[in-house]
Formats: C-alpha cells, sequence, structure tokens
C-alpha cells in the first residue's frame, strides 16, 4: 500500500499539460472506481479525492463537475453490475462465486444488522452503507437474500452514489485548497480518506476485548 501510494504522490508531482490530464484522466478514474465497486480491493474514495484535487487546481471550471459525475456514475454502474452477478447466484441452486465472494466478506453479525436496518429504512440504509467504510458490501447482501429486485435497488443506489461522490469530492477540494501544490494536496486527502477508513476497523476491535470481558464475567 505504501508503495502505491509512493507512484500516486510521484504521478502527480510530474502531472502533464492540462489537456493531457483530462483526456487521460476522466476515462481511467471511470475505469478506476468502476473497479473498485466490482472488486472491493481498490481504494476508490482516495481516488476520487485526489482526482478531486487535481481538478480543483486546474483552470477549467467545469473540471470538478466531471469528476463528480464521472465518479458517481461509475460507482453506480459497478454496484448494478456486482448486484445483478450477486442476484445470478441468489436464484442459481449452486450460487456464484461473485456471491460467496459477497458472503466471504460479511460476518453473519454485520449481515444480521444489515438486515434489521433494511427492514426499516430501506433507501437510507443504502446511502449510509456508501458512506460508512466497508459498510457496503453487508448491505448489498442483506438486499440480494432478501431478493430485492434490482431496479429497486438501483434507484436507492443512485442516491447513494451521489452522496458519495460528493463527500470525497469536498474532502479533495479540501486538501487542494489547504496546499498550494497538487501533490501536496493529494498526500492530505489520501491520508484523510485511509484514516477516514481505519476508523470502523478499530472502533469494532476496541469494542471486542470489553464485550469478551463481559461475557466471561456473566459465565464463569
Amino acid at each position: 500500500m505504501i508503495d502505491g501510494f509512493t507512484r500516486i504522490v510521484t504521478a502527480v508531482r510530474e502531472l502533464p499539460p492540462e489537456s493531457t490530464q483530462q483526456a487521460v484522466g476522466y476515462p481511467s478514474l471511470f475505469l478506476l472506481v468502476a473497479l473498485g465497486a466490482l472488486v472491493p480491493v481498490v481504494p476508490t474514495g482516495a481516488i476520487v479525492s485526489s482526482a478531486a484535487v487535481v481538478a480543483f487546481h486546474q483552470t477549467s471550471p467545469l473540471s470538478l463537475l466531471y469528476v463528480f459525475l464521472v465518479a458517481a456514475f461509475a460507482a453506480f454502474l459497478g454496484d448494478t453490475a456486482l448486484y445483478w452477478l450477486g442476484q445470478r447466484g441468489v436464484r442459481s441452486s449452486n450460487g456464484s462465486r461473485w456471491l460467496a465472494a459477497l458472503r466471504g466478506r460479511v460476518t453473519p453479525e454485520r449481515l444480521a444488522q444489515a438486515r434489521e436496518r433494511l427492514d426499516t429504512h430501506q433507501v437510507s440504509v443504502l446511502v449510509l452503507s456508501r458512506l460508512v467504510p466497508a459498510g457496503r458490501i453487508p448491505v448489498m447482501l442483506a438486499c440480494l437474500l432478501s431478493e430485492m429486485p434490482l431496479r429497486r435497488f438501483a434507484r436507492g443506489d443512485v442516491a447513494a452514489c451521489l452522496a458519495w461522490a460528493a463527500t470525497y469530492q469536498l474532502i479533495g477540494i479540501l486538501g487542494g485548497s489547504l496546499f498550494p501544490e497538487p501533490w501536496q494536496g493529494v498526500v492530505a486527502a489520501v491520508g484523510l480518506t485511509l484514516l477516514i477508513s481505519a476508523v470502523p476497523a478499530l472502533w469494532r476491535r476496541a469494542r471486542t476485548p470489553k464485550a469478551d470481558g463481559v461475557s466471561g464475567h456473566q459465565h464463569p
């Protein structure tokens, strides 16, 4: 991860002319975000924030709008494609590798929580699942197991992807506005997105010993 982060910084420090940035940057942003939605190992939030930093320092007033639209559209296409692939697994008696991959990323406890929230909140849960780090897959799996139609999922996911793209773009704009050089803003934006992504895992890890301690006290 550190090596990849160093490469991003090096690439931003040696930016090509603005026209080349736009010709290469928008298709690359689309492909990376769409791929990250399908294969949840790509840090798509950091990618969008980095693209927003670069767009902030460009002269075109529409650069930030294009980053927002491309990121939201790519996330939506990736989400709906993954949901469609998951639906094929739910409907098949043998399942599918896509559904198995989704199940492998979600603990039974988190799945149960996602299904409970989905029963009461529907669209708002989809929006929050996109904004909360590692929250998208449990909610998507809950939608699949409750057999939510693709059309209904897509309607909720539109709002989720728009909110997600806006949030990470704002992080990039913040990073770009604080520093004079694009690479400095990228470092700040990527660092902040990685910190945000790590908070839920650290919170769960911090709570686990306490839960074990209480359990051990109640059942000696």
